[in-house]
């Protein structure tokens, strides 16, 4: 038995040998050191399906940094525990296994995964989480808990359980026979392969009363282990994890070997956990500009050194938006299956951590450029407000690209005036257009001047692409790659799913965590055939604004030099009047012959292949045809045949699916009228600013190409969303900063760029001197003949800001160096290479982690170029 609040419970189980290392001691010996045991160590226990894979690993190591600061080397957790979230990805287990865990316990797995599991005893395996990675890089130990973390049933002792409490008095209220003879059937009945059992002590909200806990599973050991004298060949201990996973790499055994993922998740016949995927949308989004930001606002405390944190705007401080993108990976936070006032804490933390990186950035752009300005941040641009631009007639533009690569990415900024002249920092003119207002959606209401389309139709046609709508009905008809010279009827539209109040098969219904719509046809948003349309064209960019209904817009937009079409989705305030809660999609259907197969981002990362009512590791018995077969997007989703792939890119994380074959829909809002049952206790009605409900606001950025080349360019374009280009505004010129150097009109953290298969994923102070640096491939092996190779790169002369005079490689997590890593061996290892600064070679999905030691330029030396 394990104790711990924080935890959920205990463990139950274990057994007497000794764990190894200087740190570990036995877990029932209470008086000496070492007898408290952490496990998962990060920050929050995130969630697995809606956590983009950086701020996931960043608050993995946000967490073990804290615990080894604060307690020491001792404390650094060895197992990683994930009892609470709704399925599990491949891109996380890899996660662990590079962070150094010896194992990975889960609590929830589909209910007839577990169910034949538990008939193979393969409630344990071994989880190979990467195709790329050699083993075991990316192997887990990976075991599923037998009761969630609950305790078995009967043995419930807190304020909140109604289970009776063992009685072992002389009275005729004694009870210990049944309750010692219902455990040790229970612990008999387990279906594991050795004879450790490991059962969770606890629950959501337990250790309320601790002394009841404890003092009834003091008895139970004791009544239990006693049965020892009449033969019982059970015994009961306090024990940790890390002790269970011991003892079970002692059996010496083979274990079986996974290497899909546990989505999507379900506890019954129609109870699927795949709303989450998409609930709270808005703040979805918050969370990943969030965490853009955080990256930005850490390159740029690395590049500038100790004056961005005190400089002259005040102390800047990237530790409260750190904690706060931390905190929002939380299973209940990015997931959105939060209270609402707890969703709004989350946005507050987020809204404190953007002020604090905003002085630091406005420090480190002063110090970096050599030029105090008045820096302006417009944080409302998504509903395109800024008073700064709104109101001057002349201002500053200054981008930060936080990608290691040069990228060309629009910019839109709501102004006042009817031209404007812009130049680039060596005076060039830009090529810029002002461009009206979107038409409003709503009936009655006179759009800006525009075109009609009429029967005729339109064609947008830029460079790249070309879109045609149908003259009829005004929807999306066919996307042409005018690069390839390949052509697709695609077409596309919004519906809402009627959100399942409960039927004769099932009294569950749709709530923030579940998924359940009431028939497996969504109802088409607009109500008339032709979707009423207006087209604004000039030179740099064509849209075509659809109103679908009063509550569901798109602006379809391609700009010169894009070689995508751009789908600018509103939807809201969803109306509920009618009685019946809406899940709203966006559906996209083509004539390519896919075979029930999809392909969806593990993370952002991974991309895995799905089919539709399948599941690679049993035999699936589909009772929600719609539900049942949605997965978590958290970058792209794609369709293809042998020849073209049709790819849809996402600005947050939603959930999505191919419902029959040639289609692919995500869902993008959702508005629901009744609790589903599984925590929350509330419906999911956000009622946003004006209280009548949310709009939200987003894009999906969608690609044809031909199969064999789509790969490199969609995995940048998806990283390039991801950490898009951040834009800080000024009114004019300002004072000179520092030491009388030159203002510089344009500057480079890097002396080159990297190449498109590299990535810098990591740039943060770690200390007095110290940064860490973190650099993956971001390819996959096979997924690119030219982009999936290996690279070599050269730390020493990469960065321009600071010269790097020690290099040390550390663990994923940066807490431990690499070579003092030592995993339980479950399948065999090999040894750490020499470290050569000069010559760091990436292999394909490979992340390696560097502690370096810096000494900073001089202020505005040697620092510009592109």
């Amino acid at each position: 038995l394990w104790r711990t609040q924080a935890l959920r419970g205990g463990i139950l189980g274990g057994g007497w040998n000794q764990y190894r290392g200087p740190c570990r001691v036995r877990a029932w010996d209470w008086g000496v050191p070492g007898r408290l045991e952490l496990v998962g160590g990060g920050w929050c226990m995130s969630d697995e399906a809606a956590a983009h894979y950086s701020p996931a690993l960043e608050q993995l190591a946000l967490g073990r940094r804290f615990l080894r600061q604060e307690l020491g080397g001792c404390a650094t957790p060895r197992v990683a525990w994930q009892i609470d979230p709704f399925g599990h990805s491949r891109q996380l287990a890899a996660i662990f296994a590079q962070m150094g865990y010896d194992g990975l316990f889960v609590g929830r797995v589909d209910h007839q995964d577990k169910g034949t599991r538990e008939e193979l005893r393969e409630l344990e395996m071994i989880w190979r989480a990467s195709g790329s990675l050699d083993p075991p890089s990316a192997d887990i130990f990976t075991g599923i808990l037998p009761n969630v973390y609950n305790p078995p049933s009967g043995f419930c002792w807190d304020q909140l359980c109604s289970d009776p409490p063992v009685v072992d008095e002389d009275s005729e209220e004694n009870n210990v026979d049944n309750i010692v003879s219902s455990f040790l059937h229970i612990a008999l009945s387990q279906r594991y392969r050795t004879n450790h059992i490991i059962m969770t002590m606890g629950s959501d909200f337990h250790y309320e009363n601790a002394n009841l806990w404890f003092k009834n599973m003091d008895k139970l050991i004791t009544h239990v282990n006693a049965r020892q004298a009449n033969g019982s060949r059970v015994h009961v201990l306090y024990s940790t994890p890390s002790c269970y996973l011991w003892e079970l790499h002692q059996a010496n055994l083979s274990w079986s070997l996974k290497t899909d993922d546990f989505f999507p998740y379900s506890d019954g016949p129609h109870q699927f956990w795949t709303g989450y995927f998409t609930s709270r949308p808005a703040f979805k989004r918050y969370e990943r500009l969030s965490n853009n930001f955080l990256q930005i606002c850490s390159q740029l405390e690395a590049l500038a050194g100790p004056v961005a944190r005190e400089g002259p705007y005040g102390p800047g401080d990237s530790s409260v938006l750190r904690e706060a993108v931390a905190v929002a990976q939380h299973h209940d936070a990015v997931s959105g299956t939060e209270k609402q006032h707890v969703a709004d804490d989350y946005a507050r933390q987020l809204a404190e951590g953007w002020e604090s990186c905003q002085v630091l950035v406005a420090n480190a752009l002063a110090s970096l450029g050599g030029r105090k300005e008045n820096f302006v941040f417009c944080n409302a641009l998504n509903i395109s407000v800024c008073p700064l631009t709104e109101t001057t007639s002349r201002f500053t533009l200054i981008l930060y690209n936080p990608l290691g690569r040069p990228v060309s990415w629009p910019i839109r900024l709501p102004v006042n005036g009817a031209s404007y002249a812009v130049t680039d920092p060596q005076g060039q003119p830009v090529l810029s257009e002002v461009s009206p207002g979107c038409p409003p959606p709503h009936p009655g209401v006179s759009p800006p001047p525009a075109h009609e389309l009429g029967v005729t139709g339109v064609t947008l046609d830029p460079q790249h692409v070309r879109v045609l709508f149908d003259p009829l009905t005004g929807h999306l008809k066919e996307i042409q790659n005018l690069d390839k010279s390949i052509s697709l009827p695609v077409f596309q539209s919004f519906y809402w799913y009627n959100a399942s109040v409960g039927n004769d098969e099932s009294l569950q219904t749709s709530g923030a965590y579940i998924f359940r719509p009431n028939s497996s046809q969504p109802i088409p948003v607009s109500s008339s055939k032709r979707v009423p349309t207006y087209l604004v064209k000039n030179a740099l960019v064509q849209e075509v604004h659809q109103n679908f209904s009063s509550w569901c817009s798109q602006v379809v937009r391609l700009r010169v030099g894009q070689p995508y079409v751009e789908l600018e989705w509103t939807v809201g305030p969803i109306p509920v009047e009618d009685g019946w809660g809406k899940e709203i999609i966006s559906r996209f259907e083509t004539t390519l012959q896919t075979d029930g197969r999809f392909y969806t981002d593990s993370n952002g990362r991974q991309v895995l292949e799905r089919r539709r009512d399948y599941r690679p590791t049993w035999n699936l018995s589909q009772t929600e045809p719609v539900a049942g077969n949605y997965y978590p997007v958290n970058s792209r989703i794609f369709i293809k045949d042998k020849k073209f792939q049709l790819t849809v890119l996402t600005d947050r994380s939603q959930g999505g699916s191919s419902i029959f074959d040639g289609s692919l829909e995500l869902m993008v809002h959702r508005r629901l009228l009744y609790d589903d049952n599984r925590g929350v206790g509330e419906p999911l009605v956000e009622l946003g600013a004006n209280r009548q409900g949310l709009v939200v606001r987003g894009r999906h950025l969608v690609l044809l190409d031909t199969v064999e080349s789509s790969a490199e360019r969609h995995r940048l374009l998806a990283q390039e969303l991801f950490m898009a280009p951040y834009v800080v505004l000024a009114p004019g010129g300002g004072s000179s900063y520092g030491r009388g150097q030159p203002s510089l009109q344009q500057f480079s953290g890097l002396r080159q760029e990297l190449p498109p298969n590299v990535h810098l994923l990591t740039l943060a102070p770690w200390g007095a001197g110290t940064l860490l640096l973190r650099l993956e491939h971001q390819f996959e092996r096979g997924e690119s003949a030219n982009s999936s190779q290996p690279v070599t790169i050269d730390l020493l002369t990469l960065f321009s800001a600071f010269a790097i005079t020690s290099l040390q490689e550390m663990s994923l997590g940066g807490d431990l160096p690499l070579d003092a890593v030592s995993r339980l061996v479950w399948t065999p290892s090999r040894p750490v290479p020499k470290l050569d600064p000069s010559r760091v070679t990436l292999q394909p999905m490979e992340i390696r982690t560097f502690l370096a030691t810096v000494q900073y330029q001089e202020p505005g030396a040697g620092v510009g170029g592109a």
